[in-house]
């Protein structure tokens, strides 16, 4: 439902590729920060982190969009589809846990899996719950 023709879809991929761009950089700096801040022994905290904080920051948005309309459709391309599709990391999370298992680390994959979609469905909830008391 977002994508249009002619002048308005070039705008549109536009607001998408910044987004990505400073999304992409962002996750880029702050999963290597926590990375440092928090090494647990080969365990990929810096994703667990970003898709995290990343699940909480598009749950506020949704349920600000949803609840208040605070934005439009310009900007929700700009910031869900773009710069929070550039921010979290899925395809990063699959590959880690692929890595986790082919180096018999099984504990460690299943742990990632149950992190990941735990915490960030529960991130998720969390953001769009507060969004709905701001």
């Amino acid at each position: 439902h977002y994508c249009a023709s002619g002048p308005l879809m070039l705008q549109q991929i536009l607001y998408v590729g910044l987004g990505g761009f400073i999304g992409s950089a962002l996750r880029f700096l702050l999963g290597g920060l926590a990375q440092r801040l928090a090494p647990m022994g080969g365990f990929p905290v810096g994703t667990l982190a970003v898709n995290v904080l990343g699940c909480l920051a598009i749950g506020l948005l949704g349920g600000l969009a949803d609840q208040r309309q605070a934005l439009d459709a310009g900007q929700r391309l700009f910031l869900m589809v773009g710069v929070l599709g550039g921010f979290t990391t899925f395809s990063s999370f699959a590959l880690e846990t692929l890595g986790l298992v082919q180096d018999g680390a099984i504990l460690k994959a299943a742990l990632n899996c149950l992190l990941q979609m735990a915490l960030g469905l529960s991130a998720a909830v969390l953001g769009y719950t507060a969004a709905r008391l701001i």
